[in-house]
């Protein structure tokens, strides 16, 4: 019995840690520190992760945070595949701002490609949700599968040992959700076969 709930306990940390909300983030994170751009001044790396954390991670996460509590709904219940709608809108709003900011701002293209990426991959999972449902956590873990992919493609690096890492996290990722029987197989790996194939197209497209 307390190996079950250890299990358990493990799945729902690493459900929580992999949320594909932190995912733009550690995409922006893994170019700062593997390409040419690990070249830039230290404050303004830290300025850009911390302006894809306020529009990827806390406002999404706060204002979905919000919604759930004004619908009195837990955590399993607003996983429904009916109360997906509100918050896939919010996260396609909440990158939109992201994406229009970091432009303004004249952040490099493919920097802004991040948030592009995350957008095509809110869109798919939000359409594909009007008939099935998939997981957005293995999505977004394929999401930065495929924007590595095809980065180093274009800006000729060495990805394999971080797409062996991220695959192991997909792994992890897509066993956690599981267990906690918030998808099935089918739908785990959909939706990282989805995010995979829409990060790494609108990488080499963008």
């Amino acid at each position: 019995m307390r190996s079950a709930k250890t299990i358990i306990m493990a799945a729902k940390a690493v459900s929580v840690v992999s949320t594909p909300f932190y995912l733009p983030v550690v995409a922006l994170a893994s170019l700062l520190v593997l390409t040419y751009l690990n070249l830039l001044p230290v404050v303004y790396k830290l300025t850009l992760l911390v302006v894809f954390w306020l529009f990827t991670v806390f406002m999404p996460t706060m204002l979905i945070r919000l919604y759930r509590r004004y619908q009195g709904w837990t955590r399993l219940q607003l996983g429904a595949r009916e109360r997906r709608v509100i918050p896939y809108v919010i996260s396609i709003v909440s990158y939109l701002a992201g994406y229009y900011t970091v432009v303004a701002a004249h952040v490099p293209y493919f920097l802004c490609a991040i948030f592009i990426v995350a957008l095509v991959i809110q869109v798919a999972c939000a359409m594909a949700n009007l008939f099935v449902k998939i997981s957005t956590h293995t999505a977004g873990i394929g999401g930065v599968a495929g924007s590595l992919a095809a980065f180093a493609l274009i800006m000729d690096f060495n990805p394999v040992w971080w797409l062996c890492a991220v695959i192991l996290l997909a792994g992890l990722v897509g066993t956690s959700r599981m267990i906690l029987r918030q998808h099935s197989l089918r739908q785990v790996v959909s939706g990282f076969l989805v995010g995979t194939a829409c990060s790494f197209v609108t990488v080499l497209l963008v």
